[in-house]
């Protein structure tokens, strides 16, 4: 990788490349996001999201897109959440959940639906709550 990271999330494409996306190096919250070819064992950019995160998930979605959800940024919980499209290797915006949180769970669930369960906002403090991203 060319940026050292703690906290990310590494996601395997449908092409079979690596997605890794956010996380932290020293104090630093990366936005930043690379993909990994196992094939050439090389390392290319795969672009910014749009907010520095870390604690998230990533979930590779069955139309071959990855949903990035909630994490952390430097100071506060996220609530946002981006899609990656690695056929034009460009992010959007994938609205908001209902809840900040961090440390949660993603499930892709077999009507493609993503079921986001539990996490934390202001850690220590755990969330029950789910959601599903549709």
């Amino acid at each position: 990788m060319s940026s050292a990271r703690a906290a990310q999330t590494a996601t395997l494409l449908s092409c079979g490349k690596v997605l890794v996306t956010g996380g932290y190096a020293s104090s630093t919250r990366l936005c930043s996001c690379e993909l990994y070819d196992p094939t050439s064992n090389r390392w290319s950019t795969a672009g910014n999201m749009s907010s520095a995160r870390y604690r998230h998930t990533a979930t590779l979605l069955s139309c071959g897109k990855v949903l990035v959800t909630s994490g952390d940024d430097s100071s506060n919980s996220l609530s946002s959440c981006e899609l990656y499209d690695p056929t034009s290797n460009r992010w959007s915006t994938a609205g908001n959940m209902s809840s900040a949180r961090s440390f949660h769970r993603t499930t892709l669930l077999s009507c493609g639906k993503v079921l986001v369960t539990g996490g934390s906002y202001e850690y220590p403090k755990s969330l029950s709550s789910c959601e599903l991203y549709q």
